[in-house]
């Protein structure tokens, strides 16, 4: 049962949206209710913090939301939470409501928002939910899975059309500064190249047009290049192409598309299994910890340990890629 100590908590869904949330926040909320632990959702991330907007969660709150993409608490972008007196303002909420320790789902500017408010004395545990797989600490991230299942459902789509007519298409997936999704979806999608923000700064058109003539020649009827977000112009790629090539050419952005849909069951896993941890380590008297999955287990990190690790890239999927599409 729950440490004297915890007796009340606060949960809520921070930045963009991720399938699997939902799964965490029933975790959550009924491992603490197992743990006799009061929670109470926050509406709109940081922002409803900000504003108040609170709600008493048990049990039966969290039920049929464990299928259900998206997050039933909302989400929103919180400017203030960049500014030290809205930091200021959130801990002072937190500890107006009585709150022992603050769950904070989310990814990298939700992670950093959580630290400044460790910074001033609120218990902040964090669970990593974002699709893009872009924080260091973690090798998996809460609706990852969903996201590239969704991009390869579509891409399998993209090649049919392409095929039958003969075409170049550029897919663009979602990826600001993280090519993971697109990695994953070339490599599950069979796609001749994949252009990403960490190999890729600038694109080489005439090496990426020379390829193009080049798959043609060996007989290849169509090209699928998958285009992560971050390199950008992807419509104004596929026009060039066309024209240098002569080769219809389309171009095709994903979008949000990815961002929704009911999570996949490795999303519903993770979010269940880091859901639950987040809990067992306020009840183990943690403070101010970020759950990570590591070599096939969950850990859990100091979150200053977790916010300055970095990962080298590794090219290696990218280098497969390129040996599987000859």
């Amino acid at each position: 049962m729950a440490s004297n100590s915890i007796k009340k908590i606060g949960v809520l869904t921070s930045g963009g949206d991720a399938p699997g949330m939902n799964a965490a926040i029933r975790s959550v909320v009924r491992t603490a209710v197992y743990n006799t632990i009061d929670v109470i959702g926050i509406k709109r991330g940081f922002a409803g913090l900000l504003s108040g907007e609170i709600v008493e969660m048990n049990a039966r709150a969290v039920s049929e939301i464990v299928h259900r993409g998206g997050t039933f608490l909302l989400t929103a972008r919180c400017s203030e939470m960049m500014q030290e007196t809205g930091v200021e303002r959130a801990h002072k909420i937190c500890q107006v409501l009585g709150l022992d320790a603050l769950v904070v789902i989310g990814g990298d500017g939700s992670f950093h928002g959580a630290q400044k408010l460790s910074q001033l004395g609120t218990n902040v545990i964090c669970i990593p939910a974002t699709i893009d797989l872009d924080l260091d600490c973690t090798e998996y991230t809460i609706g990852f899975d969903t996201a590239i299942n969704t991009g390869m459902e579509a891409i399998n789509k993209i090649r049919d059309t392409s095929s039958s007519h003969e075409r170049c298409s550029l897919v663009e997936v979602m990826g600001r500064h993280a090519g993971h999704i697109a990695l994953w979806c070339s490599l599950t999608g069979g796609a001749e190249e994949v252009l990403i923000p960490e190999m890729h700064e600038k694109v080489d058109m005439d090496m990426l047009i020379q390829q193009i003539f080049a798959n043609r020649s060996k007989g290849k009827n169509h090209n699928l290049i998958i285009v992560a977000e971050g390199i950008g112009n992807t419509s104004k790629m596929a026009k060039e192409i066309e024209k240098i090539t002569g080769i219809e050419t389309r171009a095709t952005i994903l979008g949000h598309l990815q961002r929704g849909g009911s999570p996949t069951a490795i999303d519903r896993m993770h979010a269940s299994m880091m859901g639950y941890m987040a809990i067992d380590v306020l009840v183990k008297n943690k403070k101010n910890r970020v759950i990570s999955y590591v070599n096939g287990k969950y850990e859990d990190l100091d979150i200053n340990e977790a916010l300055n690790m970095k990962k080298n890239f590794d090219k290696k999927m990218y280098d497969i890629i390129k040996i599987l599409a000859i």
